[in-house]
C-alpha cells in the first residue's frame, strides 16, 4: 500500500524553542514547515509547490513582538492570496479584542499560549476533517447568498466562466459584490491553489500603479531603493483583478493590452521583458463605453477584456433576496451579538428599501443594528433612523443644522460627542474595508498602532 501524503502545515512563530517543539511533536501527523516572521512567512508561501492546507500563526511577530501588528498581517495576506489555506492563531496575546480582529481578517480558531499538545492536535485535526468532509466546496460559489433568477444566473456564468483563460470583465453597481464575484471565478477555477490578489487601479497615482502592476526596478525612481515585483509577478499562475479599471490611466492602458496580447511586460527601469501567466479579470461600476467615447478609455482594451463578461446585480433588482441577506449576515454575526427581530413594519421597510450601497449597505445596517439592539425587536422608527445616517451621508442635510440641534440638546457634553464621532468614522472605515486594518487605517489617516489604540478608547465608552 502507497504511502499517504500528510497535512501540510507552516508554523510562523519567533520563537525558535516554541517552533522547533512544535515540529517535533506534530511532525507524525503533519508536514510541518517554518517562519519566523512576515517576509519569511511570505517567502515559504512563495516556494511551496501548493498552497499549505494549514497555517498557525502568533501574532507577537518581530519586529515588535509586544504588539499583535505583524501576526494580523500574516493573517490578512495568507487569507487574500491563499484562501484555500486554514488560518489558526496560536499566541500569548488572547485579549478578547485581539480574537475579535483575527477571526474578522479570517482566522477559523484561536488557540492561547501556553497550549496543551493534545487539545492543539484535537483542534487541527478537526479543520482537517471539515476541510475533508467538504472536498468541493471551492469549487462551489460561495458567498452569493440569494435564490432570486438574477443570482441564479450570476451563479451559472460564474461556473461557465470559471476555467477560461480569458479575461472576464465584471459590471455591477458600486457595493454590489463585484470583487465576490471575482473570488469565485477563481476559487472554482483550477488556478484556485495559486494567488488571487486585487489591485484597485484608483488607489494609486500613474507612476506608483505601474510600479504596483508590473515592480520596478533598483533606482527606477526617486525612493526605489532596491528591486521589487509587482502583482503580474506575484500573482503567478494565479488571478489577477483590476478593480475600477475605468480609472487606469491611458499610457498604462497600452502597456495593460500589451500583457493580454502576448503576456509581454517590463518592470519599470527595466529593458528585459518578462512574461506574465496570471488570468486577469477587470471590475467596473462605470460606463466603459461612455469612458471609450470621452477618450479616456482605450476601446482595442475594451475589446481584450470584454470578451468575456458578468453583470452583478444590484440589491433592487433582486427584492426576493432582501431577507434572505438579513437571516445569512445574522448568522455570520451570530457568534458576537444577538441577532436583532425585525417587526412586521419594519419588514415590510426593509422590504421597500432600495439600498443605493447594494450588499454593502445591507450589511453595515444589519452591523449597526446587531451592535446597538442585540437581541431586540426593532421598530420602524428605529430602522427608519439607521436608514437615514447612512443614506445622510451622500444627501443634502445641512451640517450646521445639525451641530446646533446636537449643541441645544439637554445634557449636551463635547467630549462624548467628539468620541461618538471618532467612534463613528472608525465603524465605518471598518466596514468600508472589509475589516481591513491597513486599508481603514489609511483612509482614516493613521497608522494601524493608533488605530488600535482608538479603538480600544472608543470602547471604552460601553
Amino acid at each position: 500500500m502507497g504511502s499517504v501524503a500528510l497535512p501540510s502545515l507552516l508554523l510562523v512563530d519567533d520563537d525558535s524553542i516554541i517552533s522547533e517543539s512544535l515540529k517535533y511533536v506534530l511532525s507524525d501527523e503533519y508536514e510541518v514547515s517554518l517562519a519566523f516572521d512576515r517576509v519569511n512567512c511570505i517567502e515559504q508561501l512563495s516556494v511551496m509547490p501548493a498552497p499549505p492546507q494549514l497555517v498557525l500563526v502568533d501574532l507577537g511577530l518581530p519586529p515588535d513582538t509586544h504588539k499583535p501588528d505583524e501576526g494580523f498581517a500574516v493573517i490578512e495576506y495568507v487569507c487574500k492570496h491563499f484562501p484555500s489555506s486554514i488560518v489558526i492563531v496560536l499566541s500569548g496575546q488572547d485579549e478578547q479584542k485581539y480574537v475579535d480582529v483575527a477571526k474578522k481578517l479570517g482566522a477559523v480558531d484561536f488557540v492561547a499560549k501556553p497550549c496543551d499538545i493534545a487539545e492543539l492536535k484535537v483542534r487541527l485535526k478537526r479543520q482537517v476533517e471539515t476541510s475533508a468532509d467538504t472536498p468541493n466546496e471551492l469549487q462551489s460559489v460561495s458567498g452569493i447568498v440569494g435564490k432570486s433568477t438574477a443570482i441564479e444566473l450570476l451563479r451559472m456564468q460564474i461556473k461557465q466562466l470559471a476555467n477560461s483563460p480569458y479575461p472576464v470583465l465584471i459590471h455591477g453597481e458600486s457595493g454590489s459584490g463585484k470583487e465576490l464575484a471575482a473570488q469565485n471565478l477563481h476559487s472554482c477555477s483550477q488556478r484556485k491553489e495559486h494567488p488571487f490578489l486585487t489591485l484597485n487601479c484608483a488607489a494609486f497615482n500613474g507612476e506608483l500603479l505601474a510600479s504596483q502592476l508590473f515592480g520596478h526596478a533598483r533606482g527606477a525612481f526617486t525612493g526605489a531603493t532596491e528591486s521589487k515585483p509587482g502583482f503580474f509577478e506575484e500573482a503567478g499562475q494565479g488571478t489577477l483583478l483590476l478593480d475600477e479599471i475605468a480609472d487606469l490611466p491611458i499610457d498604462l492602458q497600452a502597456k495593460l493590452l500589451r500583457v493580454l496580447e502576448n503576456g509581454e511586460y517590463y518592470r519599470v527601469g527595466e529593458t528585459q521583458p518578462r512574461m506574465s501567466k496570471a488570468r486577469v479579470l477587470a471590475a467596473s461600476n462605470k460606463n466603459l463605453i461612455e469612458a471609450i467615447d470621452k477618450g479616456l478609455f482605450r476601446e482595442d482594451l475594451y475589446h481584450r477584456l470584454s470578451v468575456l463578461s458578468i453583470r452583478v446585480p444590484s440589491v433592487n433588482e433582486r427584492e426576493q433576496d432582501k431577507l434572505v441577506l438579513l437571516e445569512f449576515f445574522q448568522q455570520k454575526l451570530d457568534q458576537q451579538l444577538k441577532s436583532f427581530v425585525l417587526d412586521d413594519e419594519s419588514k415590510k421597510l426593509w422590504m421597500l428599501y432600495d439600498f443605493p450601497g447594494n450588499v454593502r449597505e445591507l450589511r453595515n445596517i444589519i452591523i449597526r443594528l446587531s451592535a446597538k439592539y442585540p437581541g431586540q425587536t426593532i421598530k420602524k422608527s428605529v430602522l427608519e433612523q439607521e436608514m437615514m445616517q447612512l443614506t445622510s451621508r451622500h444627501g443634502d442635510l445641512n451640517e450646521m443644522d445639525v451641530f446646533r440641534k446636537n449643541l441645544k440638546a439637554k445634557g449636551f457634553q463635547l467630549n462624548d460627542e467628539l468620541k461618538r464621532i471618532e467612534k463613528e468614522y472608525i465603524n465605518l472605515a471598518l466596514q468600508e474595508s472589509l475589516n481591513n486594518m491597513s486599508k481603514a487605517a489609511s483612509m482614516l489617516g493613521v497608522n494601524r498602532s493608533t488605530l488600535y489604540g482608538r479603538m480600544d478608547r472608543t470602547e471604552e465608552m460601553h
